[in-house]
């Protein structure tokens, strides 16, 4: 993690291994595993989730058709565990970015694509919510600042901690490589702090 990072979970990846500021398939660190596969039954949620986004928002219009995941990051927050702002800008789809939340209600704060400061809006996610973020909103700052103690979800054990699954799009393909200089226009890189 860049210096300076609030991020507190611990992280899984499917489909793809994420590293700060870029994607691969065969880890560079560590054992030099492939990435475990990404699930087609979490794709087919993360197209409904759209689906039924864009009936709410008009910007998201067929994006569930074309919406073609091919990564999940799956983060585990502990008590006491937390992001900071950061921007998910590390794919070259522009598609929206879909968010699942198990366990211990988490706030999530939502802010702009300008800035990782004010203004923002919190709001607790719950276990079993969903959260959709694409089309002006795509690039928008967010992060989770803190779990809402004694809220964990019975059906699942009372899990003392959070589970968020968060199901993208990359535009990558293998041998395209993930560099951020090879990024769509306009796509920033992630920071998390």
């Amino acid at each position: 993690m860049p210096n300076g990072s609030t991020m507190s979970v611990e992280l899984v990846c499917l489909g793809w291994h994420w590293y700060p500021y870029r994607y691969v398939r065969d880890q560079e660190d560590g054992d030099g595993r492939p990435v475990l596969p990404f699930p087609g039954w979490l794709g087919d949620l993360a197209r409904e989730a759209v689906v039924d986004a864009a009936s709410v928002d008009r910007s998201l219009a067929g994006g569930g058709s074309t919406f073609a995941p091919d990564v999940a990051l799956v983060n585990w927050y502990r008590a006491g565990a937390k992001m900071g702002m950061h921007a998910d800008a590390d794919e070259r789809s522009p598609a929206p970015v879909v968010s699942f939340s198990l366990g211990q209600t988490g706030i999530f704060r939502f802010g702009t694509p300008a800035t990782r400061g004010r203004p923002w809006r919190d709001t607790p996610l719950e276990s079993g919510d969903a959260v959709v973020f694409g089309g002006a909103s795509r690039l928008a700052y967010h992060g989770v600042p803190r779990l809402v103690a004694g809220t964990g979800d019975p059906e699942l054990g009372n899990l003392s901690g959070r589970m968020n699954v968060t199901v993208r799009e990359t535009g990558l393909t293998d041998g395209a490589g993930a560099d951020p200089k090879a990024r769509s226009p306009g796509v920033g890189g992630r920071r998390l702090r």
